[in-house]
């Protein structure tokens, strides 16, 4: 039969992440994400796979983003009962993000139930409960960077450090018959497979985290296309822009409402509004994280030093503070969270979800959008369809828990925040990998304005990419 790879989520989108591998002895997923959009698309989608969840051996989950890992817990109430493969600070994160996930749906689902019965609608059930995920948890096996592991009797796997978020891993699997047998062979040898996913792959030079590293030797490689058409502008211009939103949002009167997801970009920005602060860029007005999981990721962020780059972890060794706890109010309560709506004079806010599909910023984009001196800045990818997006578009109405509300806010989208590789980044990334033996490219994670022209760039560059259909299975050996 040889190795096949089945592109289950993920594709020709950026949500859902979720791929198989099959081989003569195996069967392994690599990420199980949430697909994110609209209501009935969402239960629909999540609800179904593309394959027989008892028969899956192992899983390779690249990091906790919940378009990667949120879709565990609904995997493991189908049946599956294998491990999950992660780095340390991943299975950490999990420990955080998929329970929460699983609350939030309930308190969500209680929400729009509510809506449901007043207008005489049938009542919904969550995707997953908060207990789902914590079951989901024992299935968790951690796996430190650059240490190999027999996953299957015939495929190991090593995690290379993707510099997207913390804990973020490039997904390499070795996969040979004789693995099975332990039978000495080279990597390299005939019938040997060497497939790397790099989905998400990061930036350089940002900050909080190392470098992406570049794996060797690779016969095929699936990336990801998030930004395949498009430039980021350097971190430091997104960092002045930030600064100019936030004065000239304060010189209204206004407040600053910032959709973040709750991981990596709530703790990049608040180590930039905390530089800010200290410099005397923006004034010193309050800063509101309202995300208990934020809070508590950051705390992640704290004991899990040794993954942070040179530059964070002398200042944390210096006591320096860069994630602001001395100057940011961090939120746990709901009835703190709610006094912020009460509260007229200008402030920045950043809270979850961060595509603004659940969780507290429903609540705050509710009770500001319709405010034109208030700025909602968006900082963060946007899937099609999601509220996010919307926002994005400029949309005239948009409906939150069923409801309209007119968009009079100013909006403003900051790219350079992005922890995704860009265009260029992308391709060099490559380049880099690019040997004799590179003999395909799968083009994944992008919305279709991004990753048709990125495939198209890449066979302009003489690679070869090929771009997936959903549910496609593609033979590589």
């Amino acid at each position: 039969m040889g190795t096949k790879i089945k592109f289950c989520g993920g594709t020709r989108t950026v949500t859902g992440s979720m791929h198989l591998v099959t081989t003569d002895k195996s069967q392994i997923l690599i990420d199980c994400g949430l697909f994110q959009g609209r209501r009935e698309d969402f239960y629909t989608v999540n609800n179904n796979f593309a394959f027989y969840p008892p028969k899956i051996d192992a899983m390779v989950l690249s990091h906790a983003h919940i378009d990667h890992s949120g879709n565990i817990p609904n995997l493991v109430r189908h049946g599956l009962k294998s491990p999950i493969y992660a780095t340390s600070a991943t299975v950490d994160l999990c420990d955080l993000m998929l329970p929460d996930s699983g609350h939030i749906q309930e308190e969500d689902i209680k929400f729009v139930n509510k809506i449901h019965r007043r207008k005489g609608l049938a009542q919904r059930e969550p995707l997953y409960t908060e207990e789902d995920a914590r079951a989901a948890l024992e299935y968790f096996h951690p796996v430190e960077y650059r240490e190999p592991i027999q996953i299957t009797q015939d495929i190991r796997c090593t995690f290379y450090n993707a510099g997207h978020v913390l804990g973020s891993a490039i997904s390499v699997l070795d996969i040979h018959p004789a693995l099975a047998t332990g039978t000495d062979c080279k990597v390299g040898s005939k019938g040997w497979v060497r497939l790397a996913y790099a989905v998400d792959l990061g930036r350089k030079n940002l900050p909080l985290l190392k470098d992406p590293e570049v794996p060797e030797d690779i016969d095929y490689l699936i990336i990801e296309s998030t930004y395949g058409n498009r430039l980021h502008d350097p971190i430091e211009t997104a960092r002045n822009k930030l600064a100019e939103t936030i004065n000239r949002t304060v010189s209204r009167g206004g407040k600053v409402i910032i959709p973040s997801f709750a991981f990596e970009r709530t703790q990049e920005i608040v180590y930039f509004l905390n530089q800010l602060s200290l410099k005397g860029t923006i004034p010193l007005l309050p800063i509101y994280v309202d995300s208990p999981l934020a809070t508590d990721i950051t705390m992640v962020f704290q004991q899990n030093i040794k993954y942070l780059d040179e530059n964070t972890r002398n200042m944390m060794r210096q006591q320096l503070d860069p994630f602001g706890f001395s100057r940011i109010k961090y939120i746990r309560s709901s009835e703190e969270s709610q006094k912020l709506n009460a509260d007229k004079q200008p402030m920045v806010i950043i809270s979850a979800s961060g595509m603004c599909e659940a969780g507290r910023i429903l609540h705050h984009l509710r009770n500001n959008i319709e405010n034109p001196d208030n700025t909602v800045l968006i900082v963060g990818y946007m899937a099609e369809n999601t509220l996010g997006k919307k926002i994005v578009d400029h949309q005239p109405v948009v409906k939150i828990f069923g409801e309209e509300y007119a968009l009079r806010s100013e909006v403003v989208k900051l790219n350079a925040f992005s922890a995704h590789a860009d265009k260029e980044e992308l391709y060099q990334f490559i380049r880099k990998c690019k040997t004799a033996k590179l003999k395909q490219i799968f083009v994944v994670h992008g919305d279709i304005d991004q990753s048709e022209p990125f495939t198209d760039y890449l066979k302009q560059s003489g690679l070869s990419p090929y771009l997936p259909e959903k549910n496609e299975e593609v033979l590589l050996s």
